[in-house]
């Protein structure tokens, strides 16, 4: 498979179709990456329209894990193979160590007590990273390796495929809402902007990557449901940052015996930040994302949490308090692939946790999918829209 990944280089060098201009709707992840695999390809003119900012949302306020193999047992293990490798191609394509962060890491899966229990509660530590401190129910497991595991800074990642595609091949950026997509005789024609003079984008071609925001597309919600978990992150820097070195950890904490067990992730950036994720809950996205905040009770708890699994942790400066929401689909795969029945329109959406991984290897499937007619990056079969047509039949759509 590594053989078939699109090199970040080869602008143009493969046999892209001339003259094609493409409209993404969205400057997350998921639209940068399909914007920067797209100009490097070779189309024409590609247009970013984001009604914000890039990676506003969920891509600037994730975690950044990466992965090999985590997705094998499901439908999205060829997807995330192929990102993983694309991850490290690009990292070196675009110094992605100094640019957004990249390094392999190191991963472990970890039991905690709670910060009310004995210490003698807790088996002695062993192989445990020499900042991890705080009490411990067993050691600790590996579940991966600088092999199988990497991280980036998402916002800093989805922000320079943005920069790059830009400067080096002419990607166009513009802030303000997509309307609605412009369709004659089934076919695209152009994306309509909200408000002012209301412009059209003249384009044959679109990409809805619309996040948590794809059921505000008509053309999306008539087909499938995305719907949005909110997901609650601190960012902390300790006041030794030397002192944490790259590893991952996949805790189960429970605050107080016979409470729930949580599932929180400590990632460590090379940056000197730490970033601790795991609660989250269903939720209505708000029409703004500048307008998404984090519930203290939620944030709180990833403070006791960063407090039992280091001093480091506890005594560090906060950076961030914040939340986003992941796409998440009713079967839990993402949607990738041209919508049934409008010729032009594509969609990108519903990658849930794994948006971040599995950017690189979804960008460069649909514009091979645009501009050559097919994938060779990855099978995108299990991720049509129109595995959702009976949805639509139902309806009467």
């Amino acid at each position: 498979m590594a053989s078939q990944l699109l090199s970040p280089s080869a602008a143009g060098q493969g046999t892209a179709s001339v003259g094609k201009r493409v409209v993404v709707c969205g400057g997350g992840v998921i639209g940068a990456c399909t914007a920067y695999f797209l100009a490097t390809k070779g189309a024409a003119q590609v247009t970013v329209v984001e009604k914000s900012s890039v990676a506003c949302a969920a891509s600037g306020k994730a975690g950044g894990f990466l992965a090999l193999d985590w997705c094998d047992s499901s439908p999205l293990g060829g997807l995330a193979r192929a990102s993983f490798h694309l991850h490290r191609s690009l990292a070196v394509a675009l110094d992605g160590p100094t640019s957004y962060g990249y390094r392999p890491l190191d991963t472990l899966s970890l039991t905690l007590l709670s910060s009310a229990s004995s210490a003698s509660d807790a088996a002695p530590s062993i192989s445990l990273p020499r900042w991890v401190d705080g009490p411990r129910a067993r050691p600790p497991r590996t579940i991966g390796t600088t092999e199988t595991t990497a991280q980036v800074h998402p916002q800093l990642f989805t922000r320079t495929l943005i920069s790059v595609a830009a400067s080096k091949h002419g990607v166009e950026v513009v802030i303000a809402e997509a309307e609605r997509v412009e369709v004659e005789d089934g076919r695209v024609v152009g994306v309509k902007l909200k408000g002012g003079d209301g412009r059209v984008i003249p384009t044959d071609t679109v990409v809805l990557a619309l996040g948590p925001w794809s059921n505000r597309s008509p053309i999306l919600s008539s087909l499938f449901n995305v719907s949005a978990l909110k997901a609650h992150s601190i960012v902390l820097r300790p006041k030794a940052p030397d002192a944490i070195t790259p590893h991952a950890l996949f805790l189960s904490y429970q605050p107080t015996p016979g409470a729930k067990t949580l599932d929180p992730e400590v990632y460590p950036r090379p940056t000197g930040e730490v970033y601790i994720c795991g609660m989250s809950k269903e939720a209505e996205v708000p029409e703004d994302p500048e307008e998404i905040h984090g519930e203290s009770e939620s944030i709180s708890m990833l403070h006791e949490i960063a407090g039992t699994v280091s001093s480091h942790l506890r005594d560090g400066e906060v950076v961030a308090e914040q939340a986003c929401f992941l796409p998440c689909t009713d079967d839990g795969l993402p949607v990738i692939g041209e919508i049934p029945g409008i010729k032009g329109c594509y969609v990108a959406t519903g990658h849930s946790c794994w948006g971040i991984l599995n950017g690189p290897a979804t960008g460069a499937s649909l514009a091979e999918l645009i501009l050559d007619g097919n994938s060779t990056i990855a099978d995108l079969k299990p991720f049509s829209p129109s595995r959702f047509l009976h949805r639509r039949t139902r309806q009467g759509v």
